[in-house]
């Protein structure tokens, strides 16, 4: 008789550390990185062929099961304080540790005069050219995208979210009949789509394997030594964002335990660490926020699409620090006002930053440029930005996650409780 395998984390866990193994053993093994590029991409595609239908029927049914209206302002409200104030509380924490551990500062000297700039710096200032002018106003017109379908095409999750809003708003509006058809319907779409999910997850220790095997065998380990400090610095601030302050917020607001809420939601985070991508993310997030936490599927259907597009805890903290590190490293002392608008502005670009691999640089050279510091100041952490992305991105999803039981308790719902996580 076949023994049963392990549970999907562990299987994921287990991936993970083989992949660390096998890409350190063959770095720069040409078929390997082939294979694993081939893999990694076959798993991300299958997951972002989720990611449209699966936004539009979870906040469609999401709507169409609210009691009322005003249900929708009560919980948008309590989504946009917790973003606020999740946000607000990781900004401070990198600011903090940059500040104590002087990451820019190597041996009493700058560290730009020590490790010179990256040589694809001419690269980002291509990818960033003219963000600074154009991104804040560029969220408002990507919310209302002239082509609903072309904006699917090219994963505009924030058009397609707010399509859905106002699809969901009016189609409650319709005579019983026909509401309770588009009831139908939704439900039994977002049903299918959490269905296809279960079935792309089953092969997710092999994406995981072939993405984080490939990031380790083109990186290796060289890069982090002249900028082990920096690593350092944001990957303990993103620790103690995911392992004190979030769960510290869960329990004061929702009575949940920190450490369950974590073990429930490892599939989620092992996910997004892999992919870098909250939005790939998403399918899985919702499936362990609902089944795993027991949170109905409207509110999970309401606070994670949102959530993953808008909520980026990581991100933030890492664009304050990443922008504190690049100051020290020229040798220059940002006084307090200047680094109040930095945290002012990490807290507004983070929320129009895709949720995509390395979206971040864009929104660190837009700050650079608001507080006087050179554009080329990007190549100094491009070394270790996609090992920082990856955990970052966790900490985006976590937060997510978080806010979904936090809201879920508010409304009245009682997660951890046995409950089944699907609306009546």
């Amino acid at each position: 008789m076949l023994r049963r395998l392990p549970a999907l984390h562990w299987q994921i866990a287990a991936a993970l550390v083989a992949a660390v193994l096998a890409g350190w053993l063959l770095a720069g093994n040409a078929t390997f990185l082939t294979v694993a590029d081939f893999l990694g991409e076959l798993f991300l595609n299958a997951l972002r062929m989720l990611i449209v239908p699966l936004i539009a029927a979870s906040m469609m049914q999401a709507m169409l099961n609210l009691p009322a209206a005003s249900a929708v302002g009560r919980m948008g409200l309590r989504l946009l304080g917790w973003i606020g104030l999740s946000t607000l509380m990781a900004v401070l924490v990198g600011l903090t540790l940059v500040n104590l551990l002087r990451p820019g500062v190597i041996d009493g000297q700058p560290a730009g005069d020590v490790l010179g700039l990256d040589a694809g710096t001419e690269r980002v200032a291509e990818q960033v050219e003219g963000a600074a002018t154009g991104d804040m106003a560029d969220i408002f017109l990507r919310m209302f995208p002239p082509n609903i379908v072309e904006a699917a095409v090219e994963n505009q999750m924030l058009g397609i979210i707010v399509f859905s809003l106002l699809f969901g708003y009016f189609a409650t509006r319709l005579g019983s009949e026909l509401r309770a058809a588009q009831q139908r319907f939704w439900q039994g779409t977002y049903e299918v789509m959490l269905g296809i999910t279960d079935l792309v997850m089953r092969f997710a220790p092999i994406g995981v394997f072939a993405l984080v095997g490939a990031t380790v065998a083109r990186t290796g380990w060289g890069a982090f030594g002249p900028l082990i400090l920096f690593f350092a610095c944001v990957a303990g601030a993103l620790l103690i964002h995911l392992l004190i302050v979030l769960p510290a917020l869960l329990r004061v607001l929702s009575g949940v335990g920190g450490l369950m809420h974590l073990r429930a939601m490892i599939p989620a985070l092992l996910t997004a660490f892999s992919t870098s991508s909250s939005a790939a993310t998403l399918p899985v997030s919702l499936d362990c926020v609902q089944r795993r936490a027991g949170v109905s599927s409207t509110t999970a259907g309401f606070v994670l699409p949102l959530g993953a597009t808008v909520n980026m805890n990581g991100t933030a903290l890492y664009e304050c620090a990443a922008v504190l590190f690049i100051a020290q490293a020229y040798g220059l002392e940002l006084s307090l006002i200047s680094q109040a608008l930095v945290v002012l502005l990490a807290l507004l670009t983070s929320v129009g930053v895709a949720g995509v691999p390395s979206a971040s640089l864009v929104a660190i050279a837009m700050i650079l440029g608001a507080v006087g510091l050179p554009l080329e100041g990007v190549g100094l952490i491009l070394a270790v930005d996609r090992v920082l992305d990856m955990m970052r991105t966790s900490v985006n999803v976590y937060s997510d996650t978080c806010g979904a039981v936090i809201i879920a308790r508010a409304e009245g719902e009682s997660p951890y409780s046995g409950t089944s996580g699907q609306s009546a």
